[in-house]
């Protein structure tokens, strides 16, 4: 098998990393028309002890590290909360960049992305609790929480709090959660399925969706009740008992991609 035809399956989704990357469809397609220009011509090689698509985008990565654009920030003087979420990715410092859409996007492993990026798989790990951090304090939003144990209610209000959002209410029952997202408009719900007495916490999220596009996390002791198949799907669920770094990680994570969703939709 010849380098193209080795190389061709995997260089549509290095344009799609690439363009990512960088910003645009034009640089991007650029740095990767680089690197093969420059493995054709006999300028660099493949490294003949990773996997071909590893291979391929660690000589990306090398033609892009040796330009200086790779090494600077975009200039974000605008709120960065009116930021699309392209934008609000080449904010970010180039190495958490790289790392974050390396691993979120293209599926590499920690291991994989570190020899990509010529790194230690704990540095890459480092890089994207710092991007996830940047996105978390980019994207503060409103917040519903659905909760009728109290000392549980006050303690995610605590932790939302404390990560830079606002909540906008607690509710422990399905009507109250409906009637205080209608007044409120909340960005994201955190809700418990089981509400005692209060009834269905699935139920005040469906009725709320009809409303709202936002995004909800499911917190919660019985996560099978979750695993049916039925709308509103289980995208982002939490098991009490949780950590307070997994809230952190989750809320980050559903803010952003609800949010890229969102505007690959508009």
């Amino acid at each position: 098998m010849t380098i193209t035809e080795s190389l061709a399956p995997h260089l549509p989704y290095l344009r799609r990393y690439a363009r990512a990357l960088t910003g645009s469809q034009q640089s991007g397609d650029a740095y990767v028309r680089a690197a093969l220009t420059a493995l054709l011509a006999g300028k660099t090689d493949l490294s003949n002890d990773l996997p071909p698509r590893v291979a391929l985008y660690q000589l990306f990565h090398a033609i892009w590290a040796s330009s200086s654009a790779s090494q600077l920030g975009q200039d974000v003087s605008a709120d960065v909360r009116q930021l699309t979420p392209e934008e609000r990715l080449r904010s970010l410092p180039s190495t958490d960049r790289a790392a974050l859409l390396l691993t979120a996007v293209e599926g590499f492993s920690l291991s994989e992305a570190g020899k990509i990026l010529s790194e230690s798989p704990e540095d890459v790990e480092q890089s994207i609790v710092e991007a996830q951090h940047a996105i978390e304090r980019q994207l503060a939003s409103r917040v519903l929480i659905i909760e009728d144990e109290s000392i549980i209610a006050l303690d995610l209000e605590t932790l939302v709090t404390e990560l830079g959002h606002k909540v906008v209410g607690t509710a422990a029952s399905k009507d109250e959660a409906v009637n205080k997202a209608r007044m409120q408009q909340p960005g994201l719900v955190l809700a418990d399925i089981n509400l005692g007495e209060g009834g269905s916490g699935i139920d005040a999220v469906t009725e709320i969706l009809r409303s709202f596009d936002i995004p909800i996390i499911f917190v919660t002791a019985y996560p099978e009740r979750l695993l049916t198949g039925e709308r509103p799907e289980p995208t982002y669920l939490i098991t009490k008992p949780f950590l307070p770094e997994t809230i952190q990680a989750t809320i980050g994570q559903a803010l952003f991609f609800h949010s890229l969703r969102r505007d690959a939709a508009a």
